[in-house]
This record gives structure tokens, sequence and C-alpha cells, in this order.
């Protein structure tokens, strides 16, 4: 009888999961499923990043005055994918320190090249 006197109600729409990844989130799971790439971006951050972009960001770096600011930060910029790299550490740490030291020298060939325009 208890079954008559109460209604059981039920949904007639699936649940909809709202959930919205970040950019950030999505970022880093790329980067970890990059793992089974690992030795090329080893490869693009000591070949690519030690022989074509330090160099280039030095070159800039002497053409706008040797200025040991830029200097540091350039060679700092090396240092942290070197030893990331060295350490073996995981693609989820260091693709982003290799994009983050890029994005360093860009920064410094820009404000080099500032430099240069603004004398």
């Amino acid at each position: 009888m208890n079954t008559i006197t109460h209604q059981s109600y039920s949904k007639l729409y699936p649940a909809r999961s709202t959930s919205h990844r970040s950019v950030w989130t999505h970022f880093m799971s790329w980067c970890e499923g990059q793992e089974k790439n690992r030795f090329g971006w080893l490869a693009a951050g000591l070949a690519g990043h030690g022989c074509f972009i330090t160099p280039l960001t030095l070159l800039a770096v002497m053409l706008s005055g040797n200025s040991m600011v830029f200097w540091a930060f350039t060679i700092a910029a090396m240092t942290m994918t070197l030893v990331t790299n060295l350490a073996a550490l995981s693609t989820k740490i260091t693709i982003p320190v290799l994009f983050l030291s890029v994005l360093i020298d860009a920064g410094i060939i820009i404000a080099s090249i500032a430099g240069i325009v603004i004398q």
C-alpha cells in the first residue's frame, strides 16, 4: 500500500557535465601526453634552444650595447632548460620551462631592438 501513496520521480533529461577546462589545464594534460616524445623535446630544448635561440638572443644583446642584465637573463633562461633536461624531469615540467625560457629570450630580443630604436 505504501507504493500507492508515495509517488516516485525520475529525471527525464540526462545530467550535463559543465566542467570547463582552462587553457592551462588543457596545456598541462597535453604536456603529460607528450611523454612518449620526451627525447624529441630534449633535443629541441638542448639543440634548438642552445644552438639557435640563445646565440640569436646574445647577438641581439651585443648589438644593442652589451647590457649585463640582458646577459644574465639570457644565460639564466638557457640554464633553466639545461637543468630540467639534464635532471630527466617529466615533460609536464620540461615543456613549460622550455616555453618560458623561449618567452624570456623573445622578451630580451624585443627589449634589445627597442633599445636600439630609442637610442
